[in-house]
């Protein structure tokens, strides 16, 4: 598809922070144009963005396939400011909630089953071209313009920043319990890893009356897990003892973070007909020892996102159950130190940009 110029629309101009060619993953003010609003557009004013690793993955070129310059932020909260004629879902000044996704083709067998998670021609919200040909930019920014179907009414009663980062990590996690059938009370669950993914699959699956153990290897999470979140056991990875009273336990086992750990060890861990979901994504090859699986009657299933459907419903679901991601509110201008701690780890839970009242208009750049 050729790509059409923004110009050729009267956009409105933009601003915020981004990385200006993937190699060195430094952010820096930034303007821009986003697309005028069409018949089926919500134009929203971002309040506040989440910070996750595949943002941090993004400014470092990571995927391949990214233009640059590149706005990162894919978990937007924040006030809709403009609708086209045909929008039904949404009012002007109404708090709404942004889909980690702006697009798929609504043709597939995806699509037409509802799960456009998992279209082939998915498009995800920074770096890519939109169906119009002009580049995506992301919520570490001032507004951004998006259809309607990926636009979510934002209970009243949900923390702004606390639920920001629940339209991607946490409809994750939600999703990843409620398909592969492991929100049913009194299943057991392992949830491998406790970070900005692993603590809301802790609180989603208690809040489904799930028995959940956490599973790290990290013994100064444990205080958190069982205390903070209300897990109701913590397994370290390195521990002999606990790993063998703990085998073939487990109904399930969400595996939350981004790198390997050994798998053999964990599917042990599972009873028969388990289920391992990955949720994290780790850069290497899994080693998987297919004995496991093929005795045990054991699955290992991918788990990206939610569904237009599923976001709605996850929202609706903290709400009524005060579930909200434990953050870290920062500074538009505190990003790069953001990044490079969430590099290390060194956050507890999320890091979320007060977009409202630190992002500002920037001078030349």
């Amino acid at each position: 598809m050729a790509r059409k110029s923004p110009e050729d629309e009267h956009p409105v101009k933009a601003y915020g922070w981004a990385v200006k060619d993937g190699t060195t993953g430094i952010l820096s003010p930034f303007k821009f144009s986003i697309r005028a609003t069409g018949d089926n557009d919500v134009r929203i004013k971002i309040l506040y963005c989440g910070v996750c690793r595949t943002d941090l993955a993004a400014t470092k070129n990571a995927f391949g396939f990214l233009s640059y310059p590149l706005v990162p932020g894919r978990e937007i909260v924040g006030i809709v400011s403009e609708i086209g004629k045909n929008v039904k879902k949404v009012k002007v000044g109404e708090k709404v909630g942004v889909a980690p996704h702006v697009g798929s083709c609504g043709k597939c067998k995806s699509c037409v089953n509802e799960v456009e998670n998992f279209c082939p021609k998915l498009i995800i919200p920074y770096g890519t071209p939109y169906h119009d040909g002009t580049i995506c930019y992301g919520g570490f920014s001032n507004e951004t313009v998006r259809d309607e179907r990926f636009v979510f009414r934002f209970p009243e009663n949900l923390s702004l920043p606390g639920g920001a980062p629940l339209v991607s990590a946490g409809v994750t996690t939600y999703g990843a319990l409620r398909n592969n059938g492991l929100d049913k009370p009194g299943l057991h669950v392992g949830v491998v890893g406790l970070g900005g993914l692993g603590h809301l699959a802790v609180k989603f699956a208690k809040a489904l009356g799930v028995k959940v153990t956490v599973i790290s290897t990290n013994p100064s999470k444990e205080h958190d897990a069982i205390n903070g979140f209300g897990a109701d056991a913590f397994i370290l990875t390195h521990h002999e003892e606990q790993m063998k009273a703990a085998m073939g336990t487990l109904d399930g086992i969400l595996y939350t973070v981004p790198v390997v750990h050994a798998i053999a060890p964990l599917l042990s861990l599972l009873g028969s007909q388990g289920k391992f979901v990955l949720i994290g994504a780790p850069s290497q090859l899994l080693e998987v020892p297919p004995i496991q699986l093929l005795f045990g009657g054991k699955s290992i299933i991918g788990s990206a996102a939610g569904n237009v459907k599923q976001i709605q419903e996850m929202l609706e679901f903290a709400a009524k159950h005060d579930i909200i991601a434990n953050v870290e509110i920062i500074q538009m201008d505190y990003i790069n130190t953001a990044m490079e701690r969430l590099d290390k780890g060194d956050v507890r839970y999320r890091f979320v940009i007060d977009i409202e009242n630190s992002l500002t208009l920037p001078s030349e750049v």
